[in-house]
């Protein structure tokens, strides 16, 4: 099975993230035929990481397994193969073990492929796997960079801002007071607030992501609230500072999730490029001096058009192999 039959493959198993275990199975199954030692470690109950390798690793290849809903089936033409996945990162995926059959071919052992649950949500998988790392020196991350070596990663701050009020017939809205209104005030003055800035990663960007507030036209709403994701180019905590201070007693103020920005390391003959995505590389600490590269563009990831290029597919399995020997010389 080529990278592009295995894309499809993979794209056909619905993994959104939380039903990780089915994929899970098959790669396991999958890597095993090859002849991988496969370990399979349930991140959460009935959410495998899968685990393979050859010898004693000291190098891993990463990636996840679930991804973002709805689940759109594979299709392909000429240049593309199309799904939900098919980019990030089940592609990758495919790539990564097309160049681990590759390695074996050429007698190369010592090395592993690492498959997380959760990275769209969490990174419960990388954490869960960080928890048990292997002693290898080096991690290849894969994600959509265009198969371009990333020299730096954007973080996140994920943040809930809730505001509560009195409910009231929208008829009296004196007698009521407005959640609605304290929220919107609230995401009106963070829309106003100084955003940090690297020369590296670029600009601190905020997204509204969602909105929840009332029950009914006719009525003054008594609850509302907003989920924003910022992508962070340094700390998160005097971000965080701000957004308490300029929210003041409007709204509660909640950090859901915090991934650290990450700078990572370039390679000789590989392009390089910086990305405003986080990865699971913060959450895998324990596995090596990271790198972050894969076929495919974000552009397309988490859209109903999300497509990977079959040139691309290839050029990632040359471009992992050649990774691979390189940090073993």
């Amino acid at each position: 099975m080529n990278s592009i039959e295995l894309t499809r493959k993979l794209i056909d198993i619905e993994s959104i993230s939380g039903n990780e275990r089915a994929v899970a199975h098959f790669l396991r199954d999958h890597l095993q035929s090859l002849g991988a030692r496969v370990e399979m470690e349930e991140a959460e109950p009935n959410r495998p990481n899968v685990f393979a390798s050859w010898g004693q690793p000291d190098i891993v290849l990463s990636t996840h397994t679930d991804t973002v809903p709805p689940f759109i089936g594979s299709s392909e033409d000429d240049q593309f193969v199309y799904g939900r996945g098919a980019c990030d990162a089940k592609g990758i995926i495919a790539a990564q073990v097309e160049a681990a059959s590759r390695l074996r071919a050429e007698g190369i052992n010592d090395f592993g492929l690492l498959y997380v649950v959760g990275e769209e949500r969490n990174s419960a998988g990388a954490a869960a796997a960080n928890r048990r790392p292997r002693g290898t020196r080096y991690l290849i991350n894969g994600e959509p960079t265009e198969n371009r070596l990333a020299l730096g990663t954007k973080g996140a701050l994920r943040v809930e801002i809730e505001a509560t009020g009195r409910a009231a017939h929208s008829a009296y809205p004196e007698l009521g007071e407005s959640a609605t209104d304290k929220l919107l005030e609230a995401l009106n003055r963070l829309r106003s607030i100084a955003l940090p800035e690297d020369p590296v990663l670029g600009k601190t960007t905020c997204n509204i992501g969602i909105l929840q507030a009332g029950i009914a036209p006719n009525v003054i709403p008594d609850h509302a609230r907003a989920e924003l994701m910022y992508r962070l180019v340094g700390p998160g905590e005097p971000l965080l500072a701000s957004i308490r201070a300029a929210v003041g007693n409007l709204a509660a103020v909640k950090k859901l999730l915090e991934i650290p920005p990450v700078k990572l390391s370039s390679m000789d003959g590989l392009e390089t490029t910086v990305v405003a995505f986080a990865t699971d590389i913060p959450s895998l600490s324990a596995w090596g001096q990271p790198f972050l590269i894969g076929p495919g563009s974000i552009h397309v990831a988490h859209t109903d058009h999300e497509r990977i290029a079959k040139a691309e597919l290839v050029q990632a399995t040359e471009i992992y192999v050649k990774m691979v020997k390189k940090l073993k010389q």
